[in-house]
């Protein structure tokens, strides 16, 4: 397919902008089919794409395609999955500390040295404890904290799981929030503890930014909603705006590596994109962890 044109794959004649979620063609307001996640078009909607050129006798040749996103994923029956079980780790390990107490959270929220809490020696990032860069992202503590970060979760989610597939979506979540973990261990004070899913809920919120700008879509709600929480993360006290910014800067970047790969180069182009986000966040850690035990 030609790149520049700007003409509807089954009428030239008519400009669009607008894309097919599958196949990357170009259709126009006729061709459209109403899909999960934005437009199929007529061929990839009925489950069968053309082939370039025709038959004998003028029958085109077609064959059957597995239904796949805009990433690249296989599209399932039930796009919610992975966030309803993202949600219901959260739950569970938020009623988990109520019933063992705030002893479970400072075995497992994010801070960087060791400290000394109700008498007990505790040890952070800089004594080898890299977990709780990870296990800080689904821990809460006050209700609000909890059902804030879960209603933009279940509200965020969904159409992105649809959009990139359960794998790139699960593995989007976890580097966004490893990114908000890391860049908080990098600037904030080692001994202020830090935790919740915030970091990678703010990489939903870049994701969906790419995606609604990959679509064509009307980017002035999610930019309005994007600028309404930055202004909550630096007027509101007590709030880790590190995660909030790293998970932000790094699900950005992701989705933008896994929406944009060229479909003939997309697994090379998704694979470099983890392994640099995820090389960041190590580098971030290092970095940090010379500075506090140097």
């Amino acid at each position: 397919m030609n790149d520049q044109a700007v003409g509807c794959y089954r009428h030239p004649d008519r400009e669009t902008g607008i894309r097919c979620t599958r196949c990357d063609r170009l259709i126009c307001p006729e061709c459209m089919v109403n899909a999960s996640v934005g437009f199929h078009c007529p061929d990839c909607a009925s489950g069968r794409t053309a082939l370039a050129g025709d038959a004998p006798g003028g029958t085109s040749h077609v064959r059957a395609t597995a239904p796949r996103t805009i990433a690249g994923g296989t599209q399932v029956a039930d796009p919610r999955l992975v966030t309803k079980v993202l949600l219901g780790l959260n739950v569970a390990l938020w009623i988990l500390v109520l019933a063992v107490g705030d002893r479970l959270l400072e075995d497992l929220e994010l801070f960087g040295r060791a400290q000394t809490a109700y008498g007990e020696p505790l040890e952070g990032v800089a004594e080898g404890q890299w977990y709780r860069l990870l296990t800080a992202m689904f821990l809460h503590q006050a209700p609000m904290h909890l059902a804030f970060n879960m209603l933009s979760l279940w509200w965020l989610g969904p159409p992105l799981e649809a959009a990139l597939g359960r794998g790139r979506y699960l593995a989007l979540y976890m580097l966004s929030g490893l990114g908000g973990s890391a860049l908080t261990f990098l600037i904030a004070d080692p001994a202020q503890p830090s935790l919740g899913a915030s970091g990678a809920v703010f990489g939903l919120l870049g994701a969906t930014a790419v995606l609604m700008r990959r679509m064509n879509y009307d980017m002035r709600p999610v930019i309005a909603l994007l600028v309404l929480n930055l202004i909550f993360t630096f007027a509101w006290q007590n709030i880790a705006w590190q995660a909030h910014i790293g998970g932000l800067v790094l699900g950005t970047a992701v989705a933008y590596g896994l929406v944009h790969a060229p479909r003939e180069k997309r697994a090379l182009v998704q694979g470099v994109t983890y392994g640099l986000a995820l090389l960041a966040i190590v580098a971030t850690v290092v970095v940090r962890l010379a500075q506090l035990t140097g």
